[in-house]
């Protein structure tokens, strides 16, 4: 910044030493992350604050600093904390045009027995009000979107409550072209490293113990996609993770095995789809077929509902550009 840029100054309210240490990080590391997000500069001794930048930045830059001080009274902040603030805000700003889903979202919360999941941002909000008001919804973007992770605590909070009376997590057993065979152990054995992140996300809700108990009762069941062939499941809590490596066939035979009271989500990203070359993913494929049949949910995420480390949303981006780029070039050649 130079000498002719413009100083916003602010003061905060009711200072307490150990709470402005948690909003502003180790080292000052939370404030270094809101001048790299907000395009500001952050000056402060104690309390009182200077912010150098644009107008409109150092003004919503003030307006984020004064709610996460008000946030580190109720709990630890870490990066990753206040990385999902910052996104929550660039979606709340004024050039911002909040999606149906946004408006209708806000304020849900999801009870597990480990801890309450509150959806972050419009979309992920409006994916859970979806799978609340629908038997059968479809979840579809890129990693580190939270889909499954929101799926699993819907159907953790559904159990809870006695709205359901087991829970299924499904997913294809084969990815990115291997074959269970080169794995070791049993059957079981096999398929596990390619279920973990759902036990994972089981865990995390229920704890250790209490999810291997309704694993042993049959309320939760975890299991390969083919498991559930024959089968009619009422009164369940589906869900079919990673369903970019379905077939057709098997989409349809999925779909297919909803019984009543039962709720099904599907999640995917059709970018990382895994299936030998020339076989169409069911996933792909079943939202032209379902487009237009009432009664069923969709959410689209995107790069800007990433909710991992901050280079993951670039990372996402960079390769949307790229593909892009891609088939411009061929459409040109062709």
């Amino acid at each position: 910044m130079d000498s002719t840029t413009p100083i916003h100054r602010f003061s905060l309210d009711g200072f307490e030493a150990a709470r402005f240490a948690t909003m502003c990080g180790q080292y000052d590391e939370h404030l270094r992350q809101i001048e790299r997000h907000m395009q500001v500069e952050i000056r402060n001794r104690g309390e009182q604050f200077e912010l150098l930048g644009e107008d409109a930045n150092t003004r919503r830059a003030e307006h984020f600093l004064r709610n996460l001080y008000r946030e580190a009274k109720q709990r630890d902040l870490g990066p990753d904390d206040v990385h999902l603030l910052l996104q929550e805000a660039a979606m709340q700003q004024p050039d911002h045009t909040p999606s149906s889903s946004e408006s209708a979202g806000n304020g849900v919360v999801l009870r597990t027995r480990k801890k309450a999941i509150r959806p972050r941002g419009g979309n992920q909000q409006g994916y859970v009000r979806s799978i609340q008001q629908h038997d059968i919804n479809f979840g579809v973007g890129p990693a580190g979107t939270g889909k499954t992770y929101l799926a699993v605590a819907c159907a953790v909070d559904a159990l809870e409550r006695g709205s359901i009376e087991r829970i299924l997590l499904v997913r294809p057993a084969v990815e990115a072209g291997e074959k269970l065979g080169f794995l070791p152990g049993d059957l079981s054995q096999k398929i596990d490293p390619y279920l973990r992140p759902l036990y994972d996300a089981l865990y995390e809700m229920l704890g250790n113990e209490h999810v291997n108990r309704l694993i042993e009762r049959q309320i939760i069941e975890v299991a390969p996609l083919a498991y559930m062939r024959g089968r009619t499941l009422s009164n369940s809590f589906i869900i079919l993770d990673e369903s970019q490596n379905t077939t057709k066939a098997q989409m349809k035979m999925f779909l297919t095995r909803i019984g009543f009271g039962s709720t099904a989500v599907i999640t995917g990203d059709i970018t990382q789809i895994d299936l030998p070359r020339g076989t169409q993913s069911g996933l792909k494929h079943v939202l032209h077929v379902l487009r237009d049949v009432q009664g069923l949910g969709f959410t689209f995420f995107d790069s800007r509902d990433v909710v991992r480390h901050p280079l993951v949303q670039l990372i996402v981006e960079a390769y949307d550009a790229f593909e892009e780029q891609e088939q411009l070039e061929v459409a040109h050649e062709a």
